[in-house]
């Protein structure tokens, strides 16, 4: 079996630096647009996947072999596992949580080195990788989804990449970031992006916006990893 560190080290090793810039988000529902700048960060070429989970102590559930991505965790499940990643890899955790079950007393230390969830702006950007299109390429190639997936999620980065080598952001499983989705209409609720392995091609695009409870888990959602740049 895996150890532990191993698998932080692998995780460690998939780590791609994103440069810095500027990207427009958009909410397709209220039409609202707006511009977020970012710093330079590092992203994970691939989601968590089941073997990471296992690896690093805990038991994954949902669908799927040992290199598929781990589904059935909750935002809240997703915090704690960035942390729980950060402290095996000797590094600094990122976030301090509570025992509110909106996650609202959840806060990010930006000066931490360890692991957290992607901004929104952050994974747009990253899906992007400088395409102004729908998605970063053909579907079929580079995404699983309800027309290819045989209704099931498949291992992680045995699709295409996009053009900056980062897999399944399209398709496979839908991917928590740290974000509200609107505080003010929806309260706690967090978004999610990419689409999933049963998802039609509207819901596999760059843009697609989805929201959901903190508490919320899916057999379609995953998430991947992030931190800042240069560690």
């Amino acid at each position: 079996m895996t150890s532990p560190e191993s698998a932080a080290a692998a995780i460690a090793e998939s780590m791609i630096e994103i440069p810095g810039g500027r990207i427009m988000l958009r909410d397709e529902g209220t039409g609202r647009a707006w511009f977020v700048d970012l710093e330079p960060y590092a992203l994970a070429a691939r989601p968590i996947t089941r073997a990471d989970v296992r690896a690093l102590g805990r038991e994954p559930v949902g669908p799927g072999g040992p290199q598929a991505p781990v589904t059935e965790l909750s935002w809240l499940d997703a915090i704690d596992l960035c942390n729980h990643l950060s402290v095996t890899a000797g590094l600094q955790p990122c976030y301090r949580t509570g025992a509110d079950p909106d996650g609202l007393d959840v806060t990010w230390d930006r000066s931490a080195d360890g692991y957290r969830l992607p901004t929104e702006a952050e994974w747009e950007y990253s899906c992007r990788a400088g395409d102004p299109g729908v998605r970063y390429g053909d579907l079929d190639e580079i995404a699983w989804h309800r027309g290819n997936s045989g209704g099931a999620p498949h291992p992680v980065a045995t699709r295409a990449p996009n053009a900056w080598r980062l897999f399944d952001l399209i398709g496979n499983v839908w991917e928590w970031c740290w974000d509200h989705y609107d505080p003010e209409v929806y309260g706690p609720y967090r978004v999610f992006r990419g689409g999933g392995w049963n998802d039609q091609p509207r819901a596999c695009r760059a843009s697609c916006r989805r929201k959901s409870h903190p508490s919320f888990r899916m057999d379609d959602l995953g998430f991947r990893v992030a931190r800042v740049a240069g560690c």
